[in-house]
C-alpha cells in the first residue's frame, strides 16, 4: 500500500488476533462466550448488592460499580469485533475508532481509581474498626466515586484531544482487535512527542499513584493483622481483603504482562494477544473471584436466585 500523509482519514482497518479465515469462527465464538460470562457475571454481582440490604455497605457499593465498570470496559471493544468477525470486515470508521478508544481508557482508567479506593476502605476496615463506619460516611464515599469518574473521563478525553491533532499515513492497518491508543498514535505521520509526553504522564496519574496507594494499604493491613494474637483472627482480617487483593494481582499482572510483551514482542499481533488478558478475561474472572470467596456475597446470589425462581 503506498504511503503518505493526509491530514483526515475516514477509517481505519482492524487486523484482530488471527487474518486466518479457519479461525474466524472459533474466536467469534470465544470472544461471545467470555462477553456473555462477563456481562452476566458482573450484572448477577450489581443485583445481588442491590437486592440484599446487608450487603449496603462501602465495599460492595464500590464492589458494584467495579463491576459496572467492567461491563462497559468490555462492552467497547468485544460487540464491534463479533460484528467484525461475523460480517467479514475488518474496517472501523474514524469517529468510531476515537469513541471505542476513548470509552475503552476511561472503564479502564475507572478500574484502576475503584481498586485503589476499594484497597482503602479494607485499609480503614482492618486497621481503624471502631471508627470504619465514621471515616467510610456516604459523603466520603460518593466523594471518592465521583472524583474516580471525573480523573477518568479528563484523561481519557485528553488523550483523544491529543490523537485529533494528528495527521495520518495512508498505511492504517491496526494490528489489534480494537483501536488501542498507542497503535494508533504509531501510525501518525505527525510529530508524536506531545503525545507521548502526556502517555507517560498519564501513567504515573492512573497507574503508579494508585498502585502505590494500593501497596501502602496493603502494608499497613499486614502490619496490623500480624499484632493479631490468635489465627483465628488473623484469618477473618485476611479473608475480608482476600478478594480484592485477588482481582488486585490479576489486574495489574496482566497489564504489566502486556506492556512487558509489547516491549520484547517481535510483532504487536503478539501484543494485541497478551493484551486479551486484561481487556476481556480478567473482567470475566472478577465476578467469579468475588463470589466464590466471599461469604456474603454467595448467600446474597443464592437469595436472588431463590427470589427469580419463585
Amino acid at each position: 500500500m503506498e504511503t503518505g500523509n493526509q491530514t483526515h482519514v475516514s477509517e481505519f482497518i482492524l487486523l484482530g488476533l488471527s487474518e486466518d479465515t479457519k479461525v474466524q469462527p472459533l474466536l467469534f465464538g470465544l470472544f461471545l462466550m467470555i462477553y456473555l460470562v462477563t456481562f452476566m457475571g458482573n450484572l448477577l454481582i450489581i443485583l445481588a448488592i442491590t437486592y440484599d440490604s446487608h450487603l449496603h455497605t462501602p465495599m460492595y457499593f464500590f464492589l458494584s460499580n467495579l463491576s459496572f465498570a467492567d461491563i462497559f470496559f468490555t462492552s467497547t471493544t468485544v460487540p464491534k469485533r463479533l460484528v467484525n468477525i461475523q460480517t467479514g470486515t475488518k474496517i472501523i470508521t474514524y469517529e468510531g475508532c476515537l469513541s471505542q478508544m476513548y470509552f475503552s481508557m476511561l472503564f479502564a482508567v475507572l478500574d484502576n481509581f475503584l481498586l485503589a479506593v476499594m484497597a482503602y476502605d479494607r485499609f480503614v476496615a482492618i486497621c481503624h474498626p471502631l471508627n470504619y463506619t465514621v471515616i467510610m460516611n456516604p459523603q466520603l464515599c460518593g466523594l471518592l466515586l465521583l472524583a474516580s469518574w471525573l480523573l477518568s473521563v479528563l484523561v481519557s478525553l485528553l488523550h483523544d484531544l491529543m490523537v485529533l491533532r494528528l495527521s495520518f499515513c495512508r498505511e492504517l492497518e491496526i494490528s489489534h482487535f480494537f483501536c488501542e491508543l498507542s497503535q494508533v498514535v504509531q501510525l501518525a505521520c505527525s510529530d508524536t512527542f506531545p503525545n507521548d509526553i502526556v502517555k507517560y504522564s498519564a501513567v504515573g496519574l492512573v497507574g503508579v499513584i494508585p498502585l502505590t496507594g494500593i501497596l501502602f494499604s496493603y502494608s499497613k493491613i499486614v502490619s496490623s493483622v500480624l499484632r493479631i494474637l490468635s489465627a483465628r483472627g488473623k484469618y477473618k482480617a485476611f479473608s475480608t481483603c482476600g478478594s480484592h487483593l485477588s482481582v488486585v494481582s490479576l489486574f495489574y499482572g496482566t497489564g504489566l504482562g502486556v506492556y512487558l510483551s509489547s516491549a520484547v514482542a517481535q510483532t504487536s499481533r503478539a501484543s494485541a494477544i497478551a493484551s486479551v488478558m486484561y481487556t476481556v478475561v480478567t473482567p470475566m474472572l472478577n465476578p467469579f473471584i468475588y463470589s466464590l470467596r466471599n461469604k456474603d456475597l454467595k448467600q446474597a446470589l443464592e437469595k436472588l436466585f431463590r427470589c427469580a425462581t419463585v
